[in-house]
């Protein structure tokens, strides 16, 4: 704890607090500002830094030529955060700003008719569904947002009014040019892909598979699958587990979900141990290892992964839950669903991906490495904060967890309300 309050201490000493236009406070290191959605009615705030509607309406505003926007699925609420998303977005195509929004054929499923349609509504925007099950087997989860090809957003937030005021996010503005770069390589690849899959051509494979020279230093892109990544963009498969690898002394994770299992057919979920052996060989050569995981990730067969790793010694898990709006239960929301991981102090990593098969291998996300301990040590406080918090209890072995309800299926006399 010393460590972190000096580390905390350095960071308000060190000029990186900056302030926007509108007078708020934002954590930034050079080419990355950390952003932050934390569930409304909880003490998980963090008055440093901006939330992500504030940022997507900043991004937009801005925009002159060109948009390009990357979701899973679109959910929106009249009044709501997302709806004044929407409303400047709206403003940048009617002042002739030319925006392009890729979206997971699956994801229709999850999505509101009358989103769909307010977004297709929008002067100048183009709406591609893409099947990128076809391409790889999997979907488009990544989640991420790209102005006139200088700027960018990557993060755990999906285009969901919940994950905007019900749900712990966390992300990245990005102004590193290389790496806006590479994002844009990637949004132009799907982009380009899509009317080939809708039309049963074959997409050429591009991933190489190439690595940094040396993953514990500066700033870079990884993404999944490996062969459908443009050249030069490494595999995040490849690198997460030579990142587990590396630390020394400590790794600290948050994901929505954990498990090394995939997804397989007739509902199967296939052994998938790429993650698990390395944070398993970690703790084995003496590496503290600390993972949060939402309390949706208590169905079975996970819980008992989890159990099963919370037997090995080094290893401490925690399971969050977030409790209900005082407006009564939201379906699929007040839940945790950050994706970040710290190594030593010395590492920060934020994305989009869930730790199990099924992401990092065949789906389409994003995750930002950065070698900065000062970006570390920020995203380190942001974990303990919910760590040490009232909504993280260390898991039970003995303990029978229910079966998670995030839609409220099991619910009896739950308020009615439309979910996606």
């Amino acid at each position: 704890m010393r460590d972190l309050a000096q580390r905390c201490k350095r960071l308000l000493c060190g000029g990186l607090l900056l302030f926007s236009p509108l007078g708020e406070a934002n954590f930034a290191i050079a080419g990355y500002e950390l952003v932050y959605d934390a569930p409304v009615e909880t003490t998980l705030t963090a008055s440093d830094l901006r939330s992500s509607a504030v940022v997507w309406q900043e991004m937009f505003a801005s925009a002159r030529t060109q948009i390009d926007i990357a979701q899973f699925y679109v959910a929106n609420e009249p009044g709501s955060r997302l709806d004044k998303v929407i409303q400047t977005l709206r403003q940048a195509g009617e002042r002739g700003v030319k925006i392009r929004f890729l979206m997971d054929q699956k994801g229709l499923k999850l999505s509101t008719p009358e989103t769909l349609a307010q977004l297709k509504a929008i002067p100048g925007l183009t709406l591609r569904i893409m099947p990128f099950a076809r391409l790889a087997g999997g979907i488009i989860h990544a989640k991420y947002l790209l102005v006139d090809g200088k700027q960018s957003f990557v993060g755990s937030q999906n285009f969901d009014w919940r994950a905007l005021e019900h749900i712990q996010e966390t992300g990245l503005l990005i102004n590193d040019a290389p790496v806006v770069a590479q994002i844009a390589a990637i949004f132009n690849h799907d982009w380009a892909a899509q009317p080939l899959l809708e039309a049963g051509e074959k997409v050429p494979e591009t991933g190489k598979g190439a690595l940094p020279a040396d993953l514990r230093a500066g700033r870079y892109l990884v993404a999944s699958p490996r062969a459908w990544n443009p050249a030069g963009i490494p595999d995040s498969q490849l690198v997460l587990p030579q990142l587990l690898a590396s630390a020394r002394k400590r790794i600290r994770v948050q994901v929505m979900e954990y498990a090394p299992l995939s997804f397989g057919e007739n509902r199967t979920r296939p052994f998938y141990a790429v993650i698990d052996n390395a944070l398993r060989a970690a703790a084995a050569r003496g590496v503290q290892v600390e993972l949060m995981v939402a309390n949706w990730n208590t169905k079975q067969p996970d819980i008992a992964w989890l159990k099963s790793l919370a037997l090995v010694p080094g290893v401490t898990i925690k399971i969050v839950t977030i409790p209900e709006a005082s407006s009564g239960f939201i379906p699929y929301a007040r839940v945790v669903h950050s994706k970040i991981m710290t190594i030593d102090g010395e590492l920060a990593w934020t994305g989009t991906s869930n730790w199990s098969g099924g992401y990092f291998d065949n789906s389409r996300n994003l995750e930002l490495v950065l070698n900065d301990d000062v970006m570390a040590a920020r995203l380190d406080a942001l974990y303990e904060q919910l760590w040490q918090s009232r909504y993280a209890a260390p898991l039970r072995i003995d303990a029978d967890y229910p079966a998670p309800d995030p839609g409220g299926l099991l619910r009896e006399n739950a308020p009615r309300r439309d979910a996606p």
